[in-house]
């Protein structure tokens, strides 16, 4: 019995330790969470779904007037009643009119107002493209900033071993106090440098648990995974990738809902016809009557200045919209062109630190440590070698980001993630 109670405690403390590590998100995930959970984009998913459930209504008409009283009486009421002289005066009138609206202006409406949600959803494709280049910078930043710990721990560790190694050496006179104090200093620095590391880790993911909408302590991992990408549109025609893009899109759908309103307002200048009937309830001996009548609005060059007015603004607007379009497009492509370039040549200078400079620092490291421990060199030069070897690898690591940072930045501009 004492057996299986050791046992059951044994299991609950693996279950809770294993249940109690974070979760690991990878930029998929993370994309993910932030398309499903951000209240940005759920603002633009309600605005959306407001202009298609008002444009249900856009062939709606106008309501009846009805209209009831007295119609041709006297006032004096005893003339209201028949008697052997006359037969009454005087009725009572019930009465109702419908406006028929011209089928052109149902259809324009109708047409204006199930188009307009498609600029929004433009909107939201553009939010959501600024929201993932955001996260994944973020995301690039925290896998970086956990490599610079792992590489500072690791000195940490190095140093260590130095530090314990010198005290027993300077024990028997074998090294020099300068050189400890050096290490000493060095080591003190490493720890401060962690401290700071740690919390940009920490402030990263703050920053992406806010895009996710998630609790903003709520712990995970960063999977340490990422794909450089090739790029190469130096004399690539961008046109393609440009014209694609949701802000672009956005003026296009702008400039078909300004066509649109030209298109009602043209309705507007047609007439429109209406029905009027009415029935009187006669007093007296008189016989019941109705009436009834049509009719029609006659557009007319002063009714119709404000329709004009509006048209001639719409087509201003849509040529303001297409220099709108050309300036952005200008600026992308040669924004794209100038970043693939710094792209390129930071791609370089990363495999030139990787291929060459750190593995030479390395073996120069090496070399220096080898030496002080078979004694016949100094610790001040190896620290001097660890020094240089550590700050390339740094180095390193900052070129990197600068990689993937100019990277997200390309496919931000080229809006390679879709909804």
């Amino acid at each position: 019995m004492l057996k299986s109670k050791i046992y059951i405690a044994i299991s609950c403390l693996i279950f809770s330790f294993y249940g109690s590590k974070a979760q690991t998100l990878t930029l998929d995930n993370v994309l993910g969470i932030i398309k499903t959970n951000n209240p940005q984009l759920k603002m633009y998913e309600a605005d959306i779904q407001s202009m298609d459930a008002q444009a249900k209504g856009a062939r709606s008409w106008m309501a009846p007037q009805v209209e009831t009283g007295f119609f041709m009486t006297p006032y004096d009421s005893k003339l209201w009643k028949a008697n052997e002289m006359a037969p009454g005066m005087g009725n009572y009138m019930v009465g109702v009119t419908q406006m028929i609206p011209n089928a052109s202006k149902l259809n324009a409406n109708e047409n204006l107002m199930k188009a307009m949600s498609s600029v929004e959803s433009e909107n939201k494709n553009f939010t959501l493209n600024q929201l993932n280049a955001l996260a994944k910078t973020y995301y690039y930043e925290g896998i970086i900033i956990n490599k610079k710990i792992k590489i500072a721990k690791d000195n940490l560790l190095l140093l260590d071993y130095m530090i314990k190694s010198m005290e027993i050496r300077y024990q028997y006179n074998m090294d020099k106090l300068p050189s400890y104090y050096k290490a000493k200093s060095q080591y003190a620095s490493l720890q401060g440098m962690i401290v700071m590391l740690e919390n940009d880790a920490t402030q990263r993911k703050y920053m992406l648990n806010t895009l996710m909408a998630r609790d903003k302590k709520q712990d995970f991992e960063i999977d340490s995974n990422y794909e450089i990408k090739d790029f190469n549109l130096l004399e690539a025609d961008l046109s393609s990738y440009i014209n694609n893009r949701s802000d672009i899109k956005a003026i296009e759908k702008t400039k078909d809902i300004n066509s649109l309103k030209i298109e009602v307002e043209k309705a507007g200048t047609r007439p429109e016809f209406g029905v009027k009937y009415d029935h009187m309830f006669a007093f007296g001996n008189q016989p019941q009557q109705f009436s009834l009548m049509g009719m029609v609005t006659i557009p007319m060059f002063w009714s119709t200045k404000m329709n004009k007015a509006n048209m001639e603004s719409y087509r201003i607007k849509n040529e303001s919209l297409d220099w709108q379009k050309q300036m952005i497009a200008n600026e992308a492509s040669g924004m794209i062109k100038g970043m693939n370039a710094e792209f390129l040549n930071l791609k370089k200078q990363y495999q030139i630190s990787q291929d060459n400079i750190i593995p030479a620092l390395k073996r120069n490291y090496d070399t220096a440590i080898l030496a002080w421990q078979n004694n016949t060199g100094d610790l001040f030069v190896a620290l001097e070698a660890w020094e240089a070897l550590n700050m390339s690898q740094i180095d390193a690591l900052d070129k990197l980001k600068s990689i993937l940072t100019t990277q997200v930045e390309i496919e931000k501009q080229l809006e390679t993630e879709k909804l």
